[in-house]
């Protein structure tokens, strides 16, 4: 069993390596079971066309739809959830991320960036009050 993810990271000119691997499970006497990984839904119809006069070869392909505004609002809440102390992100802004990202991509891992960074931005403002804080009289 050969699982590659990112697949369509390794289309090429000729797309030799592409073809390659698909057609190593077709050889002779090969047990082999590839599995590929793309995000890429036209992959396969775009760049590996000469897979479809191969019966045999032609891949089977299992399409997983995007996230929906609900299934990104809790992957994110149980992700924030495992981090100690008062709620990271508010709830609101959490579902606003969500129904966003979904219309766009529906992709969780973009969701959990645009907390990441909404994170970032906030410890860095707070950063920059802080030492612009005045000192209590009598300190220098």
């Amino acid at each position: 069993l050969l699982v590659l993810d990112e697949l369509d990271q390794l289309e090429s000119k000729g797309q030799d390596v592409l073809y390659t691997l698909f057609e190593w499970p077709q050889l002779p006497s090969s047990r082999l079971v590839l599995v590929g990984l793309a995000n890429a839904l036209d992959l396969t119809d775009r760049s590996l066309a000469r897979l479809r006069a191969h019966p045999a070869g032609s891949p089977q392909l299992l399409h997983f739809p995007p996230y929906t505004k609900e299934q990104l609002t809790r992957i994110l809440q149980e992700r924030l959830g495992q981090v100690a102390g008062d709620p990271v992100v508010d709830s609101t802004a959490l579902q606003f991320c969500a129904r966003k990202v979904s219309a766009v991509s529906g992709d969780a891992r973009k969701a959990l960036d645009v907390c990441r960074r909404a994170v970032e931005v906030v410890e860095l403002e707070v950063r920059g009050q802080t030492l612009l804080k005045p000192l209590p009289t009598g300190e220098s």
